[in-house]
């Protein structure tokens, strides 16, 4: 029987009294949530998750005798389930977590609960919001049985590509996205006629880093995105954390980056819709638009704008996405030609592109 119905049981580790107490006051604050457990060090919550299953995991990542990163890949090995990191938001901070993420957790929020600051109302928000719809993913997956992807539509024709050559890819994506952008872009040619600007949501610090590990493990360039930064073929522009990024045409020359600061109404930063909308202005019908992994509905907008462009959208598939979120959501406004899982995302892009020029 698929257990919707039953609270997320929550086990939280931290070596630090306070850190475990508070984040445990903030879970039971909703009554969806159960903390059935808590541990100071990564062995204790080895044992912990071993014999009492909790649904999902909250970890830290410095403790005495096993730290985070070690636990997590014992989690991952022998009882593996959603894990949310609580990082730092310094650049050694960024640099563990994505690690993390390369290891196996599917998310990370910032450890910076401050009793006497405004930062505990967003964090509250956040965390109660990630452990609820990850952790009830992670249970649709293991329950329902697997079927065809709802929504998937016919293979874009031969005679459409040819009416629309693609310049630019733009991808979207948040929760899950570091582990699916590294499991896409090695996949690509150095040579790819086509640049790429990705909109990853996070925060500042992350971005610079993860661009650089992707860098190393890519044919095509990699960089985080500043002012001026020409966009051409065979590079992929990462959006900076906790800004804006867009697309702008210069006559004569090369569309250029531009950052900005944040803007009025835009939930999600960096913004897809942002991004793309710009693309979709620039290169017109000459857009491949793709949406991975991510909870909310950012992207929603920038879709619809490249689709009414002409341009060419796709989506990564529930059964490949850490969350359905983003996806699903384009997909049910019917702006999506495509569904795929995320391993024949890279072929498939590589087929449009060649194939349309």
């Amino acid at each position: 029987m698929h257990p919707d119905g039953n609270r997320v049981r929550v086990l939280v580790v931290d070596d630090s009294p306070f850190m475990r107490a508070a984040i445990k006051r903030i879970l039971e604050s909703d009554p969806d949530i159960e903390v059935i457990g808590t541990a100071g060090d990564g062995l204790e919550a080895i044992e912990k998750v071993k014999r009492l299953k909790p649904d999902l995991v909250t970890l830290d990542v410095q403790m005495p005798r096993m730290d985070g990163l070690t636990a997590l890949r014992r989690i991952m090995s022998e009882h593996p389930l959603p894990v949310i990191m609580l990082s730092s938001m310094t650049e050694d901070g960024a640099r563990v977590t994505l690690e993390a993420m390369e290891i196996g957790a599917v998310d990370y929020l910032p450890k910076n609960i401050r009793q006497s600051s405004l930062d505990i109302i967003k964090v509250r928000k956040e965390l109660l919001e990630k452990v609820k719809v990850i952790a009830r993913s992670w249970r649709k997956k293991r329950y329902e049985p697997k079927g065809p992807t709802a929504g998937v539509k016919p293979k874009i024709s031969p005679a459409t590509r040819a009416r629309h050559p693609i310049e630019i890819v733009v991808i979207g994506v948040s929760t899950g996205g570091p582990r699916a952008l590294q499991r896409l872009l090695p996949k690509l040619p150095g040579d790819l006629p086509a640049g790429i600007l990705i909109a990853q949501h996070m925060p500042p610090q992350f971005t610079k880093l993860l661009a650089e590990r992707l860098d190393q493990m890519c044919r095509i360039r990699v960089v985080e995105g500043k002012n001026g930064e020409e966009v051409c073929d065979g590079k992929a522009i990462i959006a900076p954390g906790g800004r804006h990024m867009k697309v702008i045409a210069l006559d004569g020359a090369h569309p250029r980056i531009r950052v900005i600061e944040r803007v009025e109404g835009m939930i999600y930063v960096p913004s897809v819709d942002l991004l793309m909308e710009s693309a979709a202005k620039v290169y017109g019908d000459k857009v491949l638009a793709l949406i991975l992994t991510g909870m909310g509905n950012d992207g929603l907008k920038g879709m619809k704008a490249i689709k009414e462009r002409g341009g060419v959208t796709l989506a990564q598939d529930e059964s490949s996405s850490v969350i359905f979120g983003m996806p699903k959501a384009c997909i049910e406004a019917g702006l999506v030609d495509e569904v795929l899982p995320l391993n024949e995302i890279p072929h498939r892009l590589i087929e449009i592109i060649e194939n349309g020029r």
